[in-house]
Order: C-alpha cells, then sequence, then structure tokens
C-alpha cells in the first residue's frame, strides 16, 4: 500500500507513486563544518539522494548553507526538542526537518513550526522508535509494541493536522526486525502518509545489512515504504551501497551493475573470493544497466557467465572471459580482473 500523499524535499519527491529514494546520515560533529562538508559530498558521490545532519544547537544551523553550498541533495534537520531550531533551520535553507511535536512543548510552539514550514513547502518527518515512546502509550501496551510505535507516530502527526499541515513522512523505527515490520504495516493500513523505512541501531555493518535487508526488503515487496536509510555502524557510505543493493536485489532499482557469483565448491581451482570482492569493488561506481557474473569452474560457471552481459569463469589458475554468452579467451588468474574491466569498459 504506496502512501498516497507525495511531499517533496528539494529536489526529492517522497511518496505518492515517487521513486524508493535512499538517505543517510552525517556523523561527522555538526561543527566540524569542513569535514561535515566532505562526508555530505561523498554520500552524494555514492548516490545518497536525501542527506540528514544533526543540528544540535543554534550554532550548528551555520552548517546549513554550507551543505546546500556543496551538494545538491536535499539536506534534513534533525532536531529534537528546542523549536527554535526548527524555525532557524527553516530560514537557513533547509529542504526537510525531521522533529516529534509532541517533544517540542505547548501548541503556539507546534504551530510556529507548522506554519513556517507550510510557508516554504518543507516536509517533517515524524520519526519514533522504541526508547521515544510517551509514557502513557507504553503503559498501555506494556512494552514498545508495533500497535505503540504506530499509534505515537500517528499521535504526532495529529498535533500537526490540527494546524492544517499535511506534508508529513512517518518513521516507526526499531532494532526488532519482526516489530519493526508489524509498525510499519499497522500505519500503512491507518494512513497516507509517507513512510521511512528503517531498523534503528542495527549494529555492525555485517549484522546491520541482515537486518536491514530482511526488514526493509519484506516491506518493499509488499509495496510498503518510500524512502529508505540503512543504519549501520559504519561509514555511512556504506549505508548507501547496502541501500541500493538491497534495491537492486527486490528488481525496484534497475540501473548499473547486477552483480551475481558462485559459493565456490571443492571444483574451485582459483581464488574466487577474492576475484569476486575485487570485481564487486572496481564495479562499485559503474552506472552501465549490465549483469557481471564469477564463477570458479567450468561445471556451472560457462552457463551462468552466458546469462550475463560480461563474465569470467575459473579453471586452474587460469579463467575464461565471457561477453554476451561467448567464450572471448583464456588468461591467467591474475590478469582476470583486469580483462574483464577491460571488455567491460571497450563497450559505451
Amino acid at each position: 500500500m504506496a502512501s498516497k500523499i507525495q511531499v517533496t524535499a528539494g529536489n526529492v519527491k517522497i511518496g505518492g507513486g515517487a521513486k524508493v529514494s535512499i538517505q543517510s546520515m552525517l556523523n561527522v560533529p555538526a561543527e566540524d563544518i569542513e569535514n561535515s562538508v566532505k562526508q555530505a559530498v561523498a554520500l552524494e558521490n555514492a548516490g545518497c539522494e536525501i542527506i540528514r545532519a544533526a543540528i544540535p544547537d543554534k550554532n550548528a544551523v551555520k552548517l546549513i548553507p554550507a551543505l546546500k553550498e556543496a551538494v545538491s541533495a536535499p539536506i534534513v534537520a534533525d532536531i529534537h526538542f528546542d523549536y527554535r531550531l526548527a524555525l532557524e533551520a527553516v530560514e537557513a535553507g533547509i529542504d526537510k526537518i525531521r522533529i516529534n511535536p509532541g517533544n517540542i512543548g505547548s501548541d503556539d510552539r507546534v504551530k510556529a513550526v507548522a506554519n513556517a514550514c507550510a510557508n516554504k513547502n518543507i516536509p517533517i518527518r515524524i520519526g519514533v522508535n522504541s526508547g521515544s515512546l510517551e509514557k502513557e502509550i507504553l503503559a498501555k501496551y506494556g512494552s514498545p509494541t508495533p500497535q505503540a510505535l504506530c499509534e505515537s507516530a500517528l499521535y504526532h502527526a495529529s498535533l500537526l493536522e490540527k494546524f492544517d499541515f499535511n506534508d508529513i513522512v512517518l518513521s516507526m523505527k526499531s532494532s526488532t526486525v519482526s516489530t519493526m515490520v508489524k509498525a510499519y504495516e499497522l500505519a500503512a493500513e491507518k494512513c497516507d502518509y509517507p513512510l521511512h523505512l528503517g531498523v534503528t541501531e542495527a549494529g555492525t555493518e555485517r549484522l546491520g545489512i541482515i537486518k536491514s535487508s530482511a526488514g526493509i526488503g519484506s516491506l518493499l515487496l509488499h509495496n510498503i515504504g518510500d524512502t529508505i536509510r540503512v543504519s549501520l555502524t559504519a561509514d555511512p557510505v556504506r549505508e548507501i551501497y547496502a541501500a541500493k543493493d538491497i534495491l537492486k536485489s527486490l528488481d525496484i532499482e534497475k540501473g548499473g551493475v547486477q552483480f551475481v557469483s558462485c559459493p565456490t565448491c571443492g571444483r574451485t581451482k582459483i581464488d574466487l573470493i577474492s576475484l569476486a570482492n575485487e570485481v564487486q569493488e572496481r564495479l562499485r561506481g559503474c552506472d552501465k544497466n549490465i549483469k557481471v557474473a564469477v564463477m570458479g569452474c567450468v561445471v556451472n560457471g560457462p552457463g551462468e557467465a552466458r546469462e550475463a552481459d560480461y563474465g569470467i569463469a575459473g579453471g586452474d589458475g587460469m579463467g575464461l572471459v565471457f561477453k554476451k554468452g561467448e567464450i572471448l579467451y583464456k588468461v591467467s588468474e591474475d590478469k582476470l580482473v583486469e580483462a574483464l574491466i577491460d571488455e567491460i569498459n571497450k563497450d559505451n
């Protein structure tokens, strides 16, 4: 149930049939403007479409124009508790605000933020998680259940709706995948707002990718979700790579390299694991819409490689280079990757 409501953050549309957008968040201290900008540029170059930055105090507002000048991706101000920071972020040119209206005080403060954002067509993301639930909701459900997360998100949305503000994106993140999935399923049934998917505190790169793939992937397969953030205890650029790989694996994102490689077995006579990793990294920035196969032996290798636009299949210290089902030549193991990359680069 894709959202019916569509909001616009800078040059990116969220919901209402728009493509699923990829987000990440800067992890450089907000006062370090130079390195924050460098990281934002690196994220955009990696394919990040929405960049979030923490705005913990008034001094951090200076980061917003610096980021806006350096990248074209919309910038989201992550704000907690102080409604004045939201107002200052709006004046500084922010593209989207992440704030929970119930945490900023009285109705007049909520109204001030809603009006400021409405006047400049700036959407607001409401982000709830297991640790942010209101005492009353937590007491009602006894723990951070999916129902509790969904109710909290809709409660915060209602505070904005009172002032006729509907450019809202909702997120209901949990570190427990099953809880996160059920919370978003409930929200998709109860409202038409765009949904920002993510598993919070997902862990290190390995575990975080597994949890995010399971949670985000299962929802997207059921047409739930409009923008995603893969949260990893890692370089944020790795989040972008992971998010793009998730979308490609679901056939949601069509562009770029589709990569296949075999799991190896006792027939493998070359260092396929190193070869596959090297090919994947070398093609990380390739935007050609191609399928590339890296296979370990002649049993399954040629068949798989023939289905690919380009491929290599290993032998005993040697390997075959394929292109669109045709064997081109045999080369030594140490030249396989370069031969494959050369063939890909030959074709514009």
